[in-house]
């Protein structure tokens, strides 16, 4: 069970400050009956020059356009949930934490449709450490490939952040853990690479990164696209393409990306080594790399931090219609 430690004491609820213990929903709101819900994970990290969350505005924008696609009008603008995130960390005190704003469909009517239901908005915060566990980062994972598929294109949207696509997400993190394993890995319905239940992948092959593309239904990561850039700066060639199955066996280097996993190492694939079974130089690069940014110890160079202190949107949106 969660403690009131581990989470913080006070909710954002549309547009106001709550106790944790009063951010609650009817047993018959839509979202329980129907998965209506989009959502985001964020981190804010104690750096050096204080508290920051991590690409606060790709965040916030990626919740708006999930709304968007599922027609659901979040009665707040942009603006106004970047500056919630960050008031949220300062009315919980915390110097680094886990935030999750979540936009539902609260209780209305009974069925499928869902234009009556009202638009409820939350942003919470807790506690969260490595999210595959704190020696996942530089000794690796051992993970399999699922038997479920990811979602395929034309049934739920993949590029939306969804609570139902977690359904399937849930099928395949099951069953990696009860067939002993930390992690599953998802092909797509062509029988590509697709992701993990709650991570993005990436391959190294003869010094190239590889990651699966959009089409292969996969979720839009921001930290994937963190990754990207950071290869980008380094000279390092990257390949946004469709990927066979055993190239996880027979890959230099493979790697999990999220806001929850950060970049984690995979050591092993279907209990078949991944070359040396250890984090790769090129893995080791880029979490360097991208730690010293989330930590401060080198320069912000891409505009990634937002001051917990100073919350400023970085680009003007406007929250879309439905």
């Amino acid at each position: 069970m969660v403690t009131e430690q581990e989470h913080g004491t006070i909710v954002w609820h549309n547009g106001k400050l709550v106790p944790w213990q009063e951010a609650t929903i009817h047993v018959m709101s839509h979202v329980v009956n129907y998965g209506s819900s989009v959502f985001e994970g964020i981190r804010c990290y104690d750096t050096k020059r204080g508290s920051a969350v991590f690409r606060l505005d790709s965040h916030i924008e990626r919740l708006f356009n999930s709304a968007h696609i599922y027609r659901m009008q979040i009665p707040f603008t942009y603006e106004e949930i970047v500056d919630a995130c960050c008031r949220l960390v300062t009315a919980n005190g915390y110097k680094e934490c886990y935030l999750r704003p979540i936009i539902i469909r609260g209780y209305g009517t009974f069925g499928v449709d869902p234009f009556p239901c009202p638009i409820e908005s939350y942003i919470c915060t807790w506690q969260w450490g490595k999210y595959l566990g704190p020696e996942a980062l530089e000794q690796g994972v051992d993970v399999c490939v699922s038997s479920w598929t990811r979602i395929a294109p034309n049934t739920l949207p993949s590029m939306a952040k969804a609570g139902a696509n977690y359904m399937n997400s849930q099928l395949i993190k099951m069953e990696a853990k009860l067939n002993g394993y930390v992690e599953g890995i998802a092909l797509d319905p062509e029988g590509y690479i697709s992701e993990g239940s709650g991570e993005n992948i990436f391959l190294v092959k003869g010094g190239t990164v590889m990651t699966p593309p959009l089409y292969s239904t996969i979720l839009p990561g921001i930290t994937r696209d963190s990754v990207i850039k950071l290869c980008q700066r380094m000279g390092i060639p990257v390949l946004e393409r469709a990927i066979p199955r055993e190239m996880l066996y027979i890959a230099d280097e493979v790697f999990f990306t999220g806001t929850a996993a950060e970049i984690t190492p995979i050591r092993s694939v279907d209990k078949v080594q991944v070359s040396t079974g250890r984090r790769g130089p090129i893995t080791a690069e880029i979490q360097r790399q991208f730690f010293d940014i989330i930590t401060g110890e080198a320069d912000d160079v891409f505009g990634w931090l937002t001051p917990v202190a100073a919350p400023k949107a970085a680009v003007q949106h406007e929250p879309q219609s439905a």
